[in-house]
């Protein structure tokens, strides 16, 4: 990690296509708008289908990851990060919904935020409460990180070595964790 631009994971999805784009578009083109923004983009991962989350909330996904660098602090990334989406037509009306594009910041080096008690709180959360509940503050790592193939595998091909640093895994050791018929779900396009 960079001591001055320290490098962060930006997940990125869309479902539904927006002015007359495929998801795989938007996905580029977020990507173009985040270099505008001053976030450098180190590397990105392939594109790969994957199946809506949760099953059945609407057509299948593009998902992909990108290693970033930045000056701007963890609240400040994400600040960016929902402009963008913003201005891509991302509204939030429904948790887990549909969606013409979705950023989330996965993990900033190996910060753990706001601290350990709250990130706790959100990794221990049950999933029926996850549904119904969203965090008031930025939570680092993403507590649902080690259960989504759909953020792990994109993230595997550009950082399969970032070592979690409250769960002490790699991407790689977190894939190979998952359901094998998760991973195989998700398809590079």
């Amino acid at each position: 990690m960079s001591k001055t631009m320290p490098n962060a994971v930006v997940a990125l999805g869309a479902n539904l296509d927006l002015r007359g784009n495929s998801p795989a578009v938007t996905l580029q083109h977020a990507l173009d708008a985040l270099s505008r923004q001053g976030v450098v983009i180190r590397s990105a991962s392939r594109f790969f289908a994957t199946p809506c989350f949760p099953a059945g909330a609407g057509p299948d996904y593009v998902n992909a990851a990108a290693l970033v660098e930045t000056r701007k602090s963890p609240a400040e990334l994400l600040q960016v990060l929902h402009q963008v989406e913003h201005a891509f037509g991302r509204e939030r009306v429904q948790r887990w919904g549909m969606r013409t594009l979705d950023l989330d910041l996965v993990c900033f080096g190996d910060q753990v935020l706001p601290d350990r008690a709250m990130f706790d709180r959100w990794l221990k959360l049950p999933s029926e409460a996850q549904r119904q509940e969203a965090p008031d503050q930025l939570v680092l790592p993403h507590p649902r990180l080690q259960d989504r193939a759909f953020v792990l595998v994109p993230m595997e091909d550009i950082v399969p070595d970032w070592r979690h640093p409250v769960l002490d895994r790699t991407v790689s050791q977190m894939v190979s964790a998952l359901p094998v018929a998760e991973v195989a779900a998700i398809t590079p396009l």
